[in-house]
Parts: C-alpha cells; sequence; structure tokens
C-alpha cells in the first residue's frame, strides 16, 4: 500500500512543530528515546515516509541504528551507502532515483523489504566538530515526490537542536555501559574467591530482570536491577577463606562472620549518588532478609524489605539450590520448586513467588542458558 501524499509544511506548522519537540529533545538523556524523537521530528519536518539516525562505532567502523521507521538495528560499513557517502564527505547528499545512484546501498532495501526512492541524508556532528553520524530521510510524500536544498535546509535545522542532546545522550550511555562493565567484574572477582563461576551473577541479573518484568515494572526499572544485583555478595570479598570456602556446615560463629557480608557490602555501595550502584547497596544490604522477618541482618519484615531485596532474593536463592557450590551438589528441579511453594510467605514475598513458580521454566532456560563450564575445570582455575 503506497502512502498517502501530504503537503508541504508552512512556516507556522513548522515553528509549531519545532517548539512541540524541542523540549522534549533538550530534557531526554534516554539515548533510544532520543534517537526516537529526533527521528519523528525529521520525518515530520522535511515530510518524509521515514528517518533514520545513523551512528559511526568508531572501534568497528561502522554504521549502525537501532531506532529508526520500520527496521531493527541494521549494521553496515562505513564507507557504503548513501550514508556513509555522507560521513566520509562530511557533506549533506540528496538523490531522486535511489536505485541509480552509484552510491546507494541496495543491502538495506534487501534486509528490511522497504523500497528506497529519493534519499536525503546528511552529516551530525558532537560539540567539537566530529563526525557522529549521519541524519537520514527516506522517500519525500509531497506530490513531487523529490527532496530539495530546502528540505536540506530543514534538515539542518532540526540536527542543530538536537546535536547537543544527542552528545550528552551518547555520553550518558557509555557511563552506564562502563559501569555495568565495572559492576560485573567486582562481582566475577567476589565470586571467584568463593569458587563461584562468573555465570552466577549474569544468572541472578537475568532471573532478577524476568522476576521485575513480571511483577509490572518498567523496561528501565528492570534493566536497573538487572545492572545492580550482580553486586549482591560483594561483601564476601573481606569474608576469610576459612570461612568463605569451608565445604562443611558453618558453625554458630563462622556464620556470624559470613553474615556480615551483608553490612559490609552495603557500607561499600552506600555512599555513591550513582543510581546503579544505590540500588547495588540495597540489594546486598537485604537479599538475606525474609518475608516472616527471621532473616539478617536487619530482621526486616514483609514490605519492611525493599522490592530489589525481594526480587534478588529469590534469585540468588534459585541459583544457589539449582547449581552446583563446593559444599552441595544441585538440587533437583522437583525439588526447588516444592521449596518455594513451601516457603511462600515466609522466607519470600508471596506475590513474587507466586509469579516465579506460575514462570518455572522461564527460570530453569536461563539457568540452561548461562550455564556453568566444567566444574572440575572451573575449580581449577579458581585455584
Amino acid at each position: 500500500m503506497k502512502p498517502k501524499l501530504k503537503k508541504e509544511l508552512n512556516s507556522d506548522e513548522m515553528l509549531k512543530l519545532i517548539f512541540d519537540y524541542a523540549s522534549k529533545i533538550a530534557n531526554e538523556s534516554r539515548l533510544d528515546n532520543l534517537l526516537q524523537l529526533m527521528t519523528d521530528l525529521g520525518r515530520e519536518i522535511v515530510v518524509a515516509d521515514r528517518c533514520t539516525i545513523w551512528l559511526l562505532d568508531h572501534e568497528t567502523n561502522e554504521l549502525w541504528t537501532k531506532v529508526a521507521h520500520g527496521i531493527q538495528e541494521i549494521r553496515i560499513p562505513a564507507s557504503t551507502g548513501v550514508v556513509g557517502h555522507v560521513v566520509q564527505t562530511e557533506k549533506p547528499y540528496f538523490t531522486d532515483d535511489a536505485y541509480t545512484d552509484p552510491n546507494f546501498n541496495q543491502n538495506v532495501d534487501k534486509q528490511t523489504g522497504y523500497r528506497t526512492k529519493a534519499m536525503l541524508a546528511l552529516p551530525l556532528y558532537n560539540n567539537e566538530g566530529q563526525i557522529l553520524g549521519a541524519y537520514q530521510t527516506v522517500n519525500k510524500l509531497t506530490k513531487e515526490q523529490v527532496f530539495s536544498q530546502k528540505d536540506i535546509d530543514n534538515l539542518k535545522m532540526v540536527a542543530s537542536y538536537s546535536e547537543k542532546s544527542l552528545v550528552n545522550a551518547l555520553l550518558n550511555e557509555e557511563i552506564e555501559k562502563t559501569q555495568k562493565e565495572i559492576i560485573f567484574l567486582m562481582a566475577e572477582i567476589g565470586e571467584s574467591r568463593s569458587k563461584e563461576t562468573g555465570n552466577h551473577v549474569k544468572r541472578v541479573a537475568e532471573y532478577s530482570k524476568e522476576l521485575a518484568l513480571l511483577y509490572g515494572m518498567s523496561e528501565e526499572e528492570a534493566e536497573l536491577i538487572k545492572m545492580a544485583s550482580p553486586m549482591h555478595d560483594i561483601g564476601k570479598v573481606a569474608i576469610p577463606d576459612a570461612v568463605l570456602k569451608k565445604p562443611g556446615k558453618l558453625t554458630d560463629e563462622e556464620f556470624d562472620i559470613m553474615k556480615s557480608h551483608s553490612d559490609i557490602g552495603y557500607q561499600l555501595l552506600a555512599h555513591s549518588n550513582r543510581k546503579i550502584l544505590k540500588a547495588s547497596a540495597i540489594i546486598a544490604h537485604q537479599h538475606h532478609e525474609k518475608w516472616n522477618g527471621k532473616g539478617y541482618p536487619n530482621g526486616l519484615k514483609g514490605e519492611e524489605i525493599h522490592i530489589y531485596g525481594r526480587i534478588s532474593a529469590i534469585g540468588d536463592v534459585f541459583d544457589a539450590l539449582a547449581s552446583d557450590r563446593c559444599y552441595k551438589p544441585a538440587w533437583e528441579l522437583d525439588r526447588v520448586y516444592n521449596l518455594f511453594k513451601e516457603e511462600s510467605g515466609e522466607h519470600f514475598d508471596p506475590k513474587l513467588t507466586q509469579l516465579f513458580i506460575d514462570n518455572f521454566d522461564k527460570f530453569v532456560e536461563i539457568k540452561e542458558r548461562y550455564k556453568d563450564e566444567d566444574t572440575t575445570a572451573t575449580l581449577e582455575k579458581a585455584t
């Protein structure tokens, strides 16, 4: 079905459109959301069928997009296609017949099933004037169905409104990515001391996100819990090896030492203003609290326990029971399932436990997806 033809915007319509989007773009820090706003505004301002923001990955020398009208993430070599030409020359470019244009890369259409006719693209820059990527619009929807110099000027105006916000969003994403990598690295170091594999923290992270989504949390908050949960046992870095690695049952005195890891982890993380580490501090402190008030370190009861702590408690215990540990073999899954039924309203939040039980297969699938290496080989590397 052909898109419906439209009229060019007049000056008043264009001004209103820019005002509608300007504050949203200026106040948006999440990269995906910002790119969506930019593509929507770009499409409307030049009356195009589709709009895409391509970003330059300097490490791989690729152009990539993950938010665009009608497509999922695509990566192409930075030297190919119209957008590649724009990035290389740093000059705007438009064509009225893409399939006869020597710079057009037909592979993107082949991947999406779309038919490009007219195309307009121009470069995007950071604050230092370095190339960030390209703004691209496809298929003009006016009667003439061709782009013009006026469209270039209008899209340049949109780019000038957007580039600073785009730079800030990219920086925020890079900071988050770095934090996540550091958190997983620290968690893996902590787990390796007790002869656990790094996959334990990955599994707990995935369990926690899945349970958060089932509970009704937003994708953003569920992702925050996923990023924070690997630090749940970071306090174990301060527990002596004689206690941490003991294969048999701990004495009461040794168990008191082991329990201190919750307070230690909290003290390590609590003073940061970063939201990931603040969430990590909550989880480290409260993931051993119990719904019935018989947990540690503070004997919190019911909803006194933060939802992050209640969620991560289920993920941590499930993985501990269903995996081999230095002090025990993995439990059979039926036995694990029955324990959670028995501990609903005792150890665990009953609502979360019911969600976990109702979706037990999903959590088993996550466990299998991130299963450990051969236990013998893992222990040899750890020692």
